[in-house]
């Protein structure tokens, strides 16, 4: 990795420290100095929250074909492993962003992808705003990605944590196939149960749990009685769940947008969660992360 001079915003209660390097989220602290992000083991997965821009997910084949041309895209896009300029670094905001260049002609737009987070009490604010700098429609994708300390620091133990939805929900869920990394084209029976998700290792054995139909735009992530972490995320319709069984983290992923169906080879256009943004036009995708202590 580059050496690169993370960027720390604290509101005193909360403390977060953001890698330019894929404007990403590494630590998030409370006043007592306990870690809610992963320990980054790497015999599990050393990232943190990359955020997934143009595309979530895996393509067929890493290529994506817009309008008779072919592109090659790596698995959940660029915007992770490009250096953000930053924009601003005050006591408790930053701002990053990336522009149409850092796109090293994989993706055929001209557009702007800047990154803010506010630290207010107990609460992280995460913002992407996509703008598009084209003359014409811009297709694309979203995603967050971050991985929280699973168990939560507080002393519950891992196996009493759940996930509580907002909603109940009940619609299927779907999973991506082990050898390309696509969207098999099954639902499967949710294991939520109402609006509770018993959290288990052996649950992310086939990899990711993936809701394409949500009806939740907010959890809450921890142990009845003990630290959790509410988030809420109004602008995503879709999310993954997901862990290397044995870690000691759980991503939770709100998307616009996941990997190509299994066998897809429509225009990327026509890719089942891509949004269209007109010309000129913006749109942003927020996640809020409150820190619900036991203390």
């Amino acid at each position: 990795m580059p050496d690169v001079d993370f960027v720390t915003i604290s509101s005193g209660d909360l403390t977060a420290r953001i890698n330019p390097l894929g404007a990403e989220l590494w630590s998030l602290t409370d006043s007592f100095g306990r870690e809610y992000m992963t320990n980054a083991d790497p015999a599990f997965w050393t990232g943190h929250a990359p955020l997934l821009f143009p595309i979530v997910g895996a393509l067929n084949g890493n290529r994506f074909r817009l309008d008779g041309e072919e592109f090659s895209l790596p698995k959940h896009g660029f915007a992770r492993h490009a250096m953000f300029e930053v924009l601003e670094a005050g006591p408790d905001i930053a701002r990053f962003a990336i522009f149409t260049g850092d796109a090293k002609g994989a993706y055929p737009f001209a557009f702007v992808l800047e990154m803010r987070f506010r630290i207010a009490g107990t609460t992280l604010s995460m913002e992407a705003i996509v703008q598009n700098h084209e003359d014409e429609p811009m297709p694309f994708s979203f995603g967050f990605h971050p991985a929280f300390a699973w168990p939560l620091p507080g002393g519950a133990a891992k196996a009493d944590h759940v996930i509580a939805f907002e909603q109940p929900e009940p619609q299927p869920i779907r999973r991506i196939d082990g050898a390309s990394g696509l969207l098999l084209p099954e639902p499967l029976a949710t294991p939520v149960d109402g609006h509770i998700l018993p959290l288990d290792g052996a649950l992310f054995e086939e990899d990711a749990l993936i809701w394409d139909r949500l009806s939740s735009r907010a959890l809450t992530y921890g142990a009845p009685g003990g630290t959790q972490l509410a988030i809420a995320f109004p602008d995503t319709p879709m999310l993954g769940i997901w862990q290397k069984p044995g870690a000691s983290y759980l991503c939770i992923e709100p998307w616009q947008g996941h990997a190509d169906p299994l066998g897809f080879t429509g225009d990327f256009r026509d890719k089942p969660g891509v949004v269209t943004l007109p010309p000129g036009e913006g749109r942003s995708f927020r996640m809020d992360v409150t820190v619900l202590s036991a203390d």
